[in-house]
Formats: C-alpha cells, sequence, structure tokens
C-alpha cells in the first residue's frame, strides 16, 4: 500500500525493520513463566511464517544436523515437525511425551502431548526434544498464557491443540542428543564432540585413561 501511494519515507522506516538473512536479534523474557511464553515473547519475528526452535541445553551430535533432517520432513509432510527420542519410563516425568498414531519406526504420526507424565500415565516413552518445526499458529494458543505443568504456559500444551488441524509429526532422528541442562550431560558432550574434531582427538583420547585410572 505504501508503495501505491509512493509514500517512499514511510517505506524506508518499514523496510528498515526487516531481518537479513543470518541476523540475530535477542529477546528478553521478563518473567519465568516457562517455555511457551519464552516462545510467545519472540511473535514478532515469527509473524505468520512456519519457524523453528532450537533449546540450547539441547545438543545432538550427527551426520545431518537434526533440524536439517526436520526440514526435510517438513518439505514432505507440512504441519508441524518434533525431535523424538526414547526415554526410560522413570524418565517421563521430565519431558513433553507423545501419544502416537501411525509409526513406520522412523516417521510418528503424533495424536496427542501430554507435559511431563507420571510414568504411570505415559501414553509411550516417545520424548519430544529440543528441535521442532511449528507453525505460527501456535503463538495464536500461547497468548491466552494458559497455566500447565509446574504453573508454567508449556509450549506442548499449545500444541497438543493444532494436533487434528494439521499434519503433526515427529521424527527418530539420526545422531545423539546430550543433556546440557545436567552436568554429567554437558560434560559428556565437550568430551563426544572434541572426539569428533581432528585437532583434538587425538589429545582428548591421551589424557582420558589418566583420570579413568585415578
Amino acid at each position: 500500500m505504501l508503495r501505491e501511494r509512493k509514500k517512499a519515507d514511510a517505506l524506508a522506516l518499514l523496510e528498515g525493520t526487516v531481518l537479513e538473512p543470518g541476523a540475530i536479534v535477542t529477546v528478553r523474557q521478563q518473567e519465568p513463566l516457562g517455555l511457551g511464553h519464552a516462545i510467545w515473547c519472540a511473535r514478532a519475528f515469527v509473524g505468520e511464517d512456519p519457524f523453528a526452535i532450537l533449546l540450547p541445553d539441547d545438543l545432538v551430535l550427527s551426520e545431518t544436523p537434526c533440524l536439517s533432517q526436520l526440514a526435510a520432513v517438513y518439505r514432505e509432510t507440512g504441519g508441524n515437525v518434533v525431535a523424538l527420542q526414547e526415554v526410560a519410563l522413570e524418565e517421563t516425568s521430565r519431558y513433553g511425551i507423545v501419544r502416537v498414531g501411525r509409526d513406520d519406526g522412523k516417521l510418528v504420526e503424533i495424536t496427542g502431548l501430554v507435559e511431563k507424565p507420571a510414568p504411570e500415565a505415559a501414553p509411550s516413552r516417545l520424548s519430544i526434544i529440543g528441535r521442532y518445526v511449528l507453525q505460527a499458529e501456535v503463538i495464536t494458543h500461547l497468548s491466552r498464557f494458559e497455566r500447565g505443568a509446574g504453573g508454567e504456559v508449556q509450549l506442548t500444551d499449545a500444541m497438543a491443540k493444532m494436533i487434528g488441524r494439521m499434519p503433526f509429526h515427529g521424527l527418530r532422528f539420526e545422531g545423539r542428543r546430550f543433556d546440557c541442562g545436567d552436568k554429567a550431560g554437558f560434560l559428556e558432550a565437550q568430551i563426544a564432540f572434541a572426539l569428533r574434531r581432528p585437532d583434538l582427538a587425538d589429545k582428548v583420547r591421551a589424557f582420558l585413561p589418566r583420570y579413568l585410572e585415578s
């Protein structure tokens, strides 16, 4: 409209807000109201486009980046795609757990989501890890600030509201996930990634036995 009306000055202001590919911006979550609230805080940058979420306390070591694997599935299925990993039954209360429909051993149709269920109530042992490709509709559900597990605005609850409205799949991704929110998991990730680096691998292999023997 601004172009049609030849409002060059106003158009320049608007176009100045467009992010270039690869640009990084930060948004501060003013209150600790959960992951769903944190995603909602970035709504202005999401707009109406599908978007990816990468949680930094999850690292995935793989030949093909985990998000690239999800993007490849998204190009085939559309809708929403999340990364899945099987966890021990006693650990389901730490994760968002999926209810499974069709399952070909790699791609899973998701028919339901439960945030941090007790083991006896868990619909499966497949948990969502911190890699997602989601439709912008999830922001609409998050904006209602409905509280879920732990009294927080849960991303899992908002995602569950999109099931049945559009395709929703989970991918058993190729690679190994490290929980860097756990101190031991963080240290293990450092070692695993170092062993994949040609400039570090031999040095790491040389010093590790010293600590195993002590």
